[in-house]
Order: structure tokens, then C-alpha cells, then sequence
């Protein structure tokens, strides 16, 4: 079901992308990994992603400025994902992602193809 709203899914926007990479890695698919970034200094509920080819490529957003309407921040994301987990990349405009968290079972089924980025990132 890409590019479909799912009822009861985690939708979040990434931030910051140009201080890495931009939007540039970045494709509807994508496979990123969310990472609870416990050493920043400016933000104690910050979420790095990483993408499989680029690394580090972006936070969630966590400001009211950067949060699209209708997405979860960083700060109401927290507390509801593991230290590590995954999203994948639903929606992109110009340097607007927004992503949505997997489910378990779509992350079991992500793990079980050994061409997933998933597996590598």
C-alpha cells in the first residue's frame, strides 16, 4: 500500500536533511532507520535516520516550524518507538519527507528479503 494513508499508522516529517545530504538520497520506499540520539546536546528527544547508501541523512522534526500538519513530532515519536527502529519514506516534496514507522510485521517481512535495506543499514 505505498503512497496510501494507513488508519492508525505513525506518520513523521524529517528535518535537517540539509545538514547532511539533502533530499537528494532520499526516494518513496526508502527504508530508514530511526535512532534515538541520546548524546544530543540540543534536543533530548531526538531521532537520527539513517539511510543504507548516505548514513546519517536527517532528524525527525521536532519543531513546530518543521512539523508538517498531520505528522507526529520527535517528541510525541519517542516514547512510542524502540532505541532502534525503522520507517520507510511514504511522501516527498522538494525537501519534505514525510515517512511513517513499519509494524513489526512489516519489518519481519522487510528482514526475510535479503535485498532489503533493512538488512544493511
Amino acid at each position: 500500500m505505498p503512497n496510501e494513508i494507513k488508519k492508525n499508522s505513525m506518520y513523521f516529517t524529517l528535518a535537517a536533511v540539509n545538514m547532511f545530504n539533502g533530499s537528494k538520497p532520499f526516494h518513496v520506499g526508502s527504508i530508514i532507520k530511526l535512532i534515538k540520539d541520546f548524546e544530543n546536546q540540543y534536543d533530548s528527544e531526538a531521532i537520527l535516520v539513517e539511510l543504507r547508501y548516505a548514513g546519517e541523512s536527517a532528524y525527525v522534526a521536532n519543531s513546530v516550524r518543521t512539523v508538517v500538519k498531520g505528522t507526529m513530532s520527535s517528541g510525541r515519536l519517542y516514547d512510542k518507538i524502540s532505541d532502534e527502529d525503522y520507517g520507510i519514506v511514504e511522501f516527498i516534496f522538494d525537501d519534505i519527507i514525510i515517512c511513517r514507522v513499519l509494524t513489526a510485521d512489516e519489518i519481519k517481512k522487510e528482514l526475510k528479503n535479503p535485498e532489503s535495506d533493512i538488512n544493511y543499514i
